[in-house]
């Protein structure tokens, strides 16, 4: 399937604008010229049409990890290829393991062959610019910044980062998501979903177990928060007076209209978020299991209409909780999560 990829970022602009508006330059100028450079990439890659090359599909993954060299050249020079032993570099090897984890948890859980489902190879480039502030799916491959050691840490720290990337990719070979309003927030969530589940897949954890957090060790330590965002309860994820107090709602009576953000992508999709998360927890388990196979029978069934809204996704989830599960608690749960953050499904 060829789609049109969309230049999608762990931090949101928000943030990043926040910062940049500091008074301390080791704060806003990392801030802006991540902003610069973001703006850059998102007006090449709506230009651009993927054609990216599958491979044989296998139940190994084919990773590349390559070193930008903190230039903004891309890929950059390759240093561990798949099987290869560990480097020196953490980065690297994080990166590595991070792209493994990913590549797992759609094997194993949903029968998914790589991020195309066809074997599609897993590159990603580390150490990319000078303080970089984010990381990023750009339709072909992931990127990493070191971050700016004041407000963030390397990239590659939290897996759910890598893994929330990676799933924009799968977004764009299934559902491709618009990326604006309630269908980018959607895509946003849906990213957060699957990157919370590679942890959980990667721990071995049970949805009561599980932090819910997207980015946790993500922040420095000297700033007041716990990661990028919350989907136990959003809006919880940092208060800190540099780079603010998370705004993401957690229902519909919250929700944000805006301009800013495609239309506040990252802002909404704490709803959709949240459901998920009770979802979860109401069915107890492994969350990739029941919770997650519904998330992915919705993305991947064809059904999905690429400009869908809370509403369309939430009676999509009913009707793919039925059709996997049947009538039972599985639907009834979906429905009441649905309920709990004000979105109406139809059933």
């Amino acid at each position: 399937m060829n789609a049109h990829p969309v230049f999608c970022t762990i931090v949101p602009p928000h943030i990043l604008e926040k910062l940049a508006a500091a008074d301390d330059p080791a704060v806003s100028g990392p801030a802006r010229r991540t902003l610069q450079a973001d703006a850059g990439h998102r007006s090449r890659r709506l230009a651009a049409t993927l054609v990216a090359p599958g491979a044989t599909p296998g139940d190994t993954p084919q990773r590349t990890v390559y070193d930008a060299g903190h230039r903004t050249g891309l890929p950059g020079r390759k240093v561990r290829g798949e099987g290869d032993e560990a480097v020196k570099d953490a980065t690297v090897n994080r990166a590595y393991a991070g792209l493994g984890a990913t590549f797992a948890l759609y094997l194993k859980a949903y029968g998914r062959h790589s991020i195309d489902g066809s074997g599609l190879p897993l590159d990603a480039s580390v150490h990319y610019d000078q303080k970089y502030n984010n990381a990023f799916w750009d339709g072909r491959q992931m990127v990493f910044g070191d971050g700016d050691g004041e407000i963030f840490l390397d990239f590659t720290i939290p897996v759910d980062v890598i893994g929330h990337e990676l799933t924009h990719g799968v977004t764009q070979y299934t559902a491709n998501l618009d990326y604006s309003g309630q269908s980018g927030a959607l895509n946003e969530s849906v990213s957060d979903v699957f990157g919370s589940l590679i942890k959980q897949y990667a721990l071995d954890q049970t949805a009561d177990r599980a932090d819910w957090l997207i980015g946790a060790g993500l922040l420095a330590p000297g700033v007041s928060g716990v990661a990028l965002r919350s989907m136990k309860a959003p809006g919880t994820a940092y208060d800190d007076d540099v780079l603010g107090k998370d705004p993401q709602p957690a229902t519909m009576r919250d929700y944000v209209t805006t301009d800013d953000d495609n239309g506040g992508v990252h802002l909404n999709s704490g709803i959709p978020n949240h459901a998920f998360y009770l979802l979860a927890t109401a069915l107890g388990g492994k969350a990739w299991e029941r919770a997650g196979q519904v998330w992915y029978d919705t993305l991947t069934g064809g059904e999905l209409p690429a400009a869908a809204s809370f509403a369309d996704f939430a009676r999509l989830t009913v009707a793919a909780a039925r059709a996997r599960f049947g009538s039972g608690d599985e639907q009834e749960a979906v429905v009441k999560a649905w309920s709990t953050v004000g979105v109406p499904t139809g059933a």
